[in-house]
């Protein structure tokens, strides 16, 4: 009897080790998503060796991400810095890549550096970085004040640009001054979470499923300062934000449409996306996910059955590419699809998440041109 009774005392405890063991593994893989460093590029941006640098070139570690084409912010400790194209004629090495240096913005950028590419471009504000004067606001939200930036200009429809993950409201700034050459006023926001934003009440990401309120309080605020219609460009979970707002907002009215891109459709295949690349193994990618759902309380969803798709009423244009390693491009082509009266998907092969612009600024710019034209 006791040593039946000592078995049963050590599976028990077993067991009891092995759904603790199994509840931390969980939210270490969750925390990818759910704990994201604002302004620090995402785990799928690999890092990479600086190995020299010109006054007009940057040589750096040969990989995928190197070599994409188009525009892009290079980040690393203490510095961060501009590059545009591949230089293939530049002399190189098998294992190197030449790329052309635009700018240094901050810092020292020295060879041994360890940096990452980041769709951000510009740091600073509007006026630093852009010469754009703007005014420094304050929105008010349902967890507390919320730093905005607004770039005033002469018509009634405002644009709402919304950051993603990995970014700060400088992202939106690659948008910003094409904007204002189109006479829109541009509010910028920073979100709970944000830096000099507050955390939401449980400190985690929502991936924009309860942040979208934040966006809700700016369209509040920009109402009451002159703006007739609203278009919300979002970026990443800022994109789900801009889609939950235009069906969910008492302010809905006053949306004359969306941009969306790179959205997280699916925030399961973003979590899972995340965690894969932070490590983690396979077996613990299910863990990952359930660990977020217990977390925050998220509900999974299929593209085709989210309320927010269906009830959409308002002209969106989608930029978003089959590279994209975060929010899987499949669903926003099926968005599209199951949408096609409303929505227009505008494609950008090549470009990792939430960097569509940087991968071919030209043809963002345009396909935004003709989506706006005949809202503003």
């Amino acid at each position: 009897m006791r040593t039946a009774r000592a078995t049963a005392a050590a599976v028990t405890a077993t067991t009891a080790t092995t759904a603790l063991l199994a509840l931390a593994a969980g939210r270490f893989a969750s925390n990818a998503a759910l704990r994201p460093r604002p302004g620090h590029p995402l785990p799928t941006d690999p890092r990479l060796t600086v190995h020299a640098v010109t006054a007009d070139r940057v040589t750096l570690t040969r990989d995928l991400s190197s070599l994409r084409p188009g525009t892009y912010g290079l980040t690393g400790h203490g510095v961060h810095a501009v590059v545009g194209p591949v230089l293939p004629d530049a002399p190189h090495t098998a294992d190197t890549v030449v790329r052309r240096l635009e700018r240094v913005t901050h810092g020292t950028l020295d060879a041994g550096a360890e940096v990452r590419l980041t769709p951000q471009v510009h740091i600073g504000d509007p006026r630093t970085a852009l010469g754009l004067d703007h005014e420094d606001v304050e929105v008010l939200g349902e967890t507390g004040p919320l730093p905005a930036w607004l770039v005033p200009s002469a018509r009634d429809t405002w644009v709402i640009a919304v950051h993603g993950l990995g970014t700060t409201r400088e992202h939106p700034m690659v948008v910003m001054d094409f904007l204002h050459r189109r006479r829109f006023p541009v509010l910028s926001l920073a979100y709970r979470g944000d830096r000099g934003a507050p955390r939401s009440p449980d400190g985690l990401s929502h991936l924009g499923e309860t942040e979208w309120r934040d966006l809700d309080a700016a369209m509040r605020h920009a109402v009451r300062h002159g703006a007739q219609r609203l278009v919300l460009h979002g970026w990443s979970t800022g994109a789900t934000m801009a889609l939950r707002a235009a069906t969910h907002s008492a302010l809905r009215d006053r949306v004359a449409g969306l941009v969306l891109d790179s959205p997280v459709l699916d925030w399961e295949a973003t979590v899972r996306a995340l965690a894969t690349a932070r490590h983690v193994p396979d077996a613990l990618l299910p863990l990952a996910v359930r660990a977020a759902q217990g977390r925050t309380g998220l509900r999974p969803h299929r593209v085709r059955e989210r309320a927010d798709i269906r009830d959409l009423r308002v002209p969106a244009l989608v930029v978003h590419g089959p590279d994209d390693a975060v929010a899987p491009w499949a669903l926003s082509r099926a968005f599209a699809r199951s949408r096609p009266e409303l929505v227009t998907l505008h494609a950008v092969p090549g470009a990792p998440h939430g960097a569509m612009w940087n991968a071919d600024p030209a043809g963002y710019e345009e396909a935004l041109r003709r989506f706006l034209t005949p809202l503003g």
